[in-house]
């Protein structure tokens, strides 16, 4: 196997450099993930007392010898409140009639954290997103007829940290352009199962996302909302993709109840697509191992939809659901996500989440897999050849993160 190894750039597409693309798309999507797209206001009921003031009659003086039967004006109700005393004579007079003005108004706060968010018009929008993504599966190897291994069990294990910035402008309160960018430092491993067969590592640290898109907020009525987004995005190493977004909702109180639908279209790099290390052998060779998720791709469509509800806990914290089902290619999965939103003020916010597969169709499904062949008597030196069948089991793909959202 391999035993020094360095970043895996060439013959195939890499999924490994974005395992949670290749899982769950997330790796491409919008500010979705996510996550900026346009909310709606959440009204709460709050009563303002404006300034008490007094009402009087026009100041004049009167000659008149039972000035103590003189009111200014006469109270429907009279209270013993508005009441003076003489002690002298115990006769009471009333004074002027106090009038007091109270007014119950809507407030209104924009959420930052919401699925529907984006910035109104003259506005700039900022989602900075810290994560973490781990994906792993077993590994069980067949090899092809005339192929040997030393190791037939192991374990592909990914774990990435990833900062990505959704910077977007409001062109009007409907229509916003945004900006996206990502950086990742990740680290791959082929974990095999013998003590003395050596691990196949590498890691890859650098952007490997940029992108540009529109965003508009075509329905915001009291019951419905619903927007469209648009993106193209460059992922390193591995394609080009154009990407469609559609959310609608109905507001229910203080909660909106939605449901997405996701597309991609992803015209790769070379036409194939997989996890993979490369690097040197003992002998100095160039060595490549190689998992295959598609051999014959040089374009392809991924889709997802599904269902959520945004809820307002009180005025500072949000609560957001999701379940999604999706096709990517090579596989299905269904996934839940959830996240915690705190937002003191009508500019900031901090977004918790957390993301995972509940099920995966990977699991029982057979890859191919191929190597470099490195003799260089052989006819296919330096040449990916296929080496056998791998059998996944046990996938795990999961993600938590941070979301600082500024509008400004």
């Amino acid at each position: 196997m391999i035993k020094h190894l360095s970043l895996f750039a060439a013959v195939a597409v890499l999924f490994g450099a974005t395992p949670v693309m290749a899982a769950t798309n997330s790796g491409t999507r919008a500010a979705s993930s996510a996550d900026l797209t346009g909310a709606p206001a959440v009204r709460e009921r709050t009563q303002v007392n404006y300034e008490k003031y007094t009402t009087r009659t026009s100041t004049k003086t009167y000659d008149q010898a039972d000035a103590a039967n003189i009111y200014y004006t006469t109270p429907a109700n009279r209270s013993e409140l508005y009441k003076q005393y003489d002690a002298g004579n115990g006769t009471a007079t009333v004074r002027t009639t106090r009038a007091e003005t109270y007014r119950t108004e809507l407030r209104r706060k924009y959420y930052l954290a919401h699925p529907f968010f984006q910035p109104t018009k003259g506005k700039f929008g900022s989602v900075t997103d810290l994560s973490y993504n781990s994906n792993s599966y077993d590994l069980a190897l067949t090899p092809a007829e005339g192929a040997a291994l030393s190791d037939p069990n192991g374990k592909w294990d990914m774990s990435q940290f990833s900062i990505k910035e959704d910077f977007s402008y409001g062109i009007t309160d409907r229509l916003a352009v945004l900006a996206m960018a990502r950086f990742d430092m990740s680290d791959y491993k082929f974990d095999w199962a013998l003590p003395q067969t050596p691990d196949d590592t590498m890691d890859d640290n650098g952007i490997n996302l940029l992108g540009l898109g529109l965003q508009w907020r075509f329905v915001d009525t009291t019951d419905w909302i619903a927007t469209a987004s648009a993106y193209y995005q460059y992922q390193q190493d591995v394609s080009n993709n154009i990407v469609l977004d559609l959310k609608a909702g109905y507001k229910i109180s203080s909660s909106t109840i939605y449901g997405l639908v996701r597309g991609w279209y992803l015209n790769f790099d070379g036409n194939s697509y997989g996890n993979g290390v490369t690097g040197k052998t003992a002998e100095g060779e160039d060595a490549t191992f190689y998992l295959a998720y598609n051999t014959d791709a040089d374009n392809t469509f991924y889709v997802e939809g599904g269902v959520g509800v945004f809820s307002v806990l009180d005025e500072d914290w949000t609560l957001n659901v999701e379940a999604i089902l999706g096709n990517y290619d090579w596989h299905n999965q269904a996934s839940l996500k959830a996240a915690i939103g705190w937002q003191p003020n009508d500019w900031f916010a901090l977004n918790l989440y957390g993301r995972m597969a509940v099920w995966d169709s990977a699991n029982g499904k057979d890859l191919s897999f191929w190597q470099t062949d490195t003799n260089p008597d052989s006819p296919y030196y330096t040449q990916l050849i296929r080496m056998g069948e791998a059998n996944l089991d046990n996938y795990s793909d999961f993600s938590v993160g941070l979301q600082a959202i500024f509008m400004f």
